[in-house]
């Protein structure tokens, strides 16, 4: 029996928790006596459940709710007075990240917050709060540069920085102009240095100023955490640095998140989900390795982190830093001249700190080695020839395992998985079969499972199977000291453990390993100072992939994995970088002998523009999923003939191409088929009008009675592997 409601009870606009296609999406009526402020957290019941809730709007009302029942609306449980409303401008970003990426503005709200708030209490909060800012009283007490003396020694640490000429210079830029900007430096040009002189001059001149400082990938943020705290925490508390990822534990996200939105925190540095921190005072977003594929989320509202940074930037009048080596075609594109119609500045570094070099590229034809030949003599020789110098040398493989399948010499059985369109990775280390998509895991068989053959054999090689290998080929060589060769791997077979990958960066850095092999893991953001030969012993995959951003991402990769040779200036005359190919003259290892990105960007953006793909286009990627890959299929192609007789949808279809529905290029994942349809415009605008449109169109179509087998649907919009 619903109750009456106070008579000083006013409708309040509540956002929770839920998708785009439900039919609540929007932010839901409840009663809150006295009046909440929007932006504050509340506590609301929802059926038989309490979630917790943000009050998105106050005192107004929205169409419907003219038509509402006032003794049947609910009030709402509490409210989480004791924090801060959350601002307007974070509002504002929230509800345009949902819109551009045509998501539930509550999916992207209620995900944005630390889910430890979801189960706290108002009392329970305010006693958290209380303690963090005890902490960080005792902080900011305790730092020893806080008092006026250590103000001017922080400033004499700032001073006694030498910065080359192009990084004063960048510094300068960045400070003249608004931006945003694009730092293209060199690796070893000393980026992050130009990073925390903007942050440090920023927050000396502004009392309550705050920094967003994010990374692509988890195990670069204590690496980078490490450099911010012992800058500024001197000055200004231990409590002034946190981090944001998902590899805290509840507690600690809850921590870094109310010290970000009190203010506490004036250093946030974190990954992707950084981006939507509550961050009140935000003066300066930087995004490092900008151009990496990390920024982009692949689950739930698939958005770009970069260019939401982009955007925030602008909403709270904060400057945004953009840097890479290896920009992104889309930055690169959008910092060209003003006249030409460019967004950003670019600021350009092109030479490494002190007298480095990059590296010297050397490429083997692999059409003249032996048949199956793993490492090239030539390679293997300079591998040695590091290794009596006392130098370290990486070699790079982007597949982890023995090998990527174990055949059958006769029947020619492969160790495809059962529930994936894929083939399961043979690990020799503990004999397992695995599969990297969905998990499924079997010991090896003894004999081939179709016809008894014991003759199995692995095919082909992952970073496992390249660690045996230079093992057996320098057995007989020994370092300076007469020791046996040191050969550590790195992947994420070998850092599952907590704690195991910053062990072994620690033995890399500690001169305890000759030879570092691994994935890309290796091949990013590490500042190895001992390494001198960088190797890649298998790159030619991407050369000739479907996907039209395959070979901007392997020029990134190895122009980054190239960066870590010769970062040390004692020893960087002498760096290199091998390359085994069998397209040894293809262009991408033309411009990467010469360290030549602009020629490299120059001519993949000319293929674009004749293509007409992004950025000179703009995408977005419909998938579903299903039990079979005709139900999935079926859905997309009915929604899209759906579109063409819908008022709303049909005019906006002269501006934009749907083709037609296609399996995805991984088909099956845990027995569950995949299929995409590609939506395309010249217009970015005619795109997201069209995707909007369409959205209550796919909702009704898959309720046809040939698509109930449809287990799922989602739009990605700027989609990075099509």
């Amino acid at each position: 029996m619903p109750q009456t409601p106070p008579p000083n009870a006013s409708l309040t606009q509540v956002l929770v928790h839920t998708p785009v296609y439900s039919q609540m999406a929007g932010a839901l009526t409840y009663l809150s006596e006295p009046p909440l402020a929007p932006g504050t957290l509340v506590r609301v019941p929802l059926g038989p459940r309490e979630l917790l809730g943000v009050v998105w709007d106050n005192g107004t009302s929205s169409p419907s709710d003219t038509q509402l029942d006032s003794a049947r609306l609910r009030p709402v449980t509490a409210a989480l007075d004791a924090l801060p409303p959350l601002s307007a401008n974070w509002r504002a970003f929230i509800t345009f990240a949902a819109s551009y990426y045509q998501r539930a503005t509550g999916e992207v709200a209620l995900a944005a917050l630390p889910p430890q708030l979801r189960d706290m209490s108002s009392v329970q909060l305010a006693r958290r709060l209380k303690k963090l800012a005890k902490n960080a009283q005792t902080s900011s007490d305790a730092a020893p540069e806080a008092s006026s003396a250590g103000s001017n020694g922080f400033e004499s640490t700032m001073h006694s920085i030498v910065l080359s000429d192009e990084q004063t210079r960048a510094i300068s830029e960045f400070h003249r102009n608004d931006g945003p900007f694009l730092l293209f430096g060199a690796t070893g040009s000393g980026k992050t240095e130009v990073f925390m002189h903007c942050t440090a001059e920023l927050l000396a001149r502004t009392p309550d100023a705050q920094v967003l400082v994010m990374v692509p990938e988890i195990n670069l943020t204590p690496q980078l955490e490490a450099r911010f705290q012992a800058r500024f925490c001197k000055r200004y508390g231990e409590e002034a640095v946190v981090s944001m990822h998902s590899g805290m534990t509840p507690a600690q996200r809850l921590n870094a998140w109310l010290a970000a939105h009190s203010g506490t925190a004036r250093i946030v540095l974190g990954t992707r989900m950084a981006v939507f921190a509550s961050i009140p005072q935000l003066k300066l977003i930087i995004v490092d390795e900008e151009h990496d594929p990390s920024y982009k989320s692949h689950e739930g509202a698939r958005y770009s982190a970069r260019d939401l940074a982009v955007y925030r930037g602008r909403l709270d009048g904060a400057k945004v830093l953009l840097g890479s080596a290896t920009p992104s075609l889309e930055s690169w594109h959008h910092s060209r001249p003003a006249a030409e119609g460019g967004r950003y500045q670019r600021l350009e570094m092109p030479s490494r700190i002190g007298s480095g070099q990059l590296p010297l590229v050397r490429r083997v034809d692999m059409n003249h080695q032996p048949k199956s030949c793993i490492v090239s003599a030539p390679l293997l020789a300079a591998i040695a020839q590091r290794i009596a110098q006392g130098e370290q040398s990486m070699v790079f493989l982007n597949r982890r395992g023995y090998a990527p399948v174990l055949q059958c010499t006769d029947c020619e059985w492969k160790s495809e998985c059962p529930n994936c369109s894929a083939y399961r990775v043979f690990h020799k280390i503990d004999q397992t079969l695995r599969c990297h998509h969905c998990g499924f895991t079997e010991r090896v068989p003894r004999a081939c499972p179709a016809c008894g053959n014991p003759d199995i054999a692995p095919l082909g090689r992952g970073t496992e199977r390249l660690e045996e290998h230079l093992a057996e080929l320098l057995a007989d060589i020994r370092r300076p000291d007469g020791q046996a060769v040191r050969i550590v791997r790195i992947d994420a077979d070998t850092t599952r453990h907590k704690g195991a990958l910053e062990s072994q960066l620690a033995q890399v850095h500690a001169g305890e390993v000759d030879v570092l092999v691994g994935t890309q893991m290796i091949a990013k953001g590490h500042d190895f100072r001992r390494i001198t030969l960088v190797a890649a012993v298998n790159p030619d995959n991407a050369l000739f992939s479907s996907d039209f951003r395959a070979p901007e991402r392997l020029f990134s990769l190895l122009m980054q994995a190239a960066g870590r040779a010769g970062r040390d200036s004692a020893v960087a005359g002498s760096s290199e970088m091998w390359l085994q190919s069998f397209h040894p003259t293809h262009p991408l290892f033309e411009a990467l002998k010469t360290h030549d990105y602009p020629a490299f960007a120059a001519s993949q953006l000319k293929e674009r523009q004749q293509a007409g793909m992004p950025p000179f286009s703009f995408q977005a990627l419909v998938r579903a999923e299903a039990r079979s890959q005709d139900i999935a299929q079926g859905f997309l192609n009915a929604a899209s003939r759906a579109a063409a007789g819908q008022s709303d949808t049909a005019a906006l279809l002269a501006h934009l191409t749907l083709y037609p529905a296609v399996p995805m290029s991984m088909a099956r994942i845990a027995n569950i088929e995949r299929a995409q349809m590609l939506v395309e415009s010249s217009s970015r605008a005619a795109l997201q009008r069209f995707l909007t449109a369409w959205q209550g169109v796919l909702h009704n179509t898959r309720s046809l009675p040939d698509c109930k087998g449809v287990l799922r649907w989602a739009i990605d919009v700027d989609p990075l592997n099509v």
